[in-house]
């Protein structure tokens, strides 16, 4: 048992206590979520991890309450979907853009994540991984935009609550292979 806490808390370390994320800006007609971390892994790992999503993202945040059900294809024209029980689905993003310049690579992907799929606004969610002196850095932001009506302000914090949850599951991910 011991040695079990004691591979957690390590996993936990090098998923780095620098990880910061915010709400950097919001308006009622949109908000931005920003979040950067380091991990003690190589960029190649970290982009493995980050392809992986449905090894990372939690299942309480799916519609159908099972992460295996997501499929995330890495490329454009890709789909982030979920599929479940008798032909239901969800396509929660579009895959934008995936490419690598100069050591850094580059994942975006397009959709209103979660309720705000039915309010129409435009999502758009962007992760680099990048080379750092303890292994990789990864980024990650979230911009949405719509109707003022729609006070997209009030619900930023909640977005952020969420998407704070599953960026710490990928860097633990990417750390230690496991997102808990």
């Amino acid at each position: 048992m011991r040695l079990l806490a004691a591979a957690a808390l390590a996993a936990a370390l090098s998923w780095s206590a620098a990880a910061r994320a915010e709400v950097a800006s919001a308006s009622p007609g949109g908000f931005l979520i920003t979040a950067e971390t380091e991990v003690a892994a190589t960029p190649d790992r970290a982009w493995r991890a980050l392809t992986r999503l449905p090894r990372w993202w939690s299942p309480a945040h799916t519609y159908s309450g099972d992460a295996r059900r997501l499929s995330f294809e890495p490329y454009a024209g890709g789909c982030w979907c979920e599929r479940w029980g008798d032909g239901q689905s969800a396509e929660h993003a579009r895959v934008v853009l995936a490419m690598e310049h100069e050591g850094v690579r580059t994942l975006r992907a397009v959709g209103g994540l979660g309720p705000l799929q039915a309010l129409g606004v435009a999502g758009v969610l962007t992760f680099t991984v990048a080379p750092h002196a303890s292994g990789a850095k990864i980024t990650m932001n979230y911009r949405v935009s719509g109707d003022p009506g729609l006070n997209l302000d009030q619900l930023a914090p909640l977005v952020d609550q969420v998407l704070m949850e599953q960026f710490g599951r990928l860097g633990r991910f990417t750390a230690s292979g496991s997102p808990d």
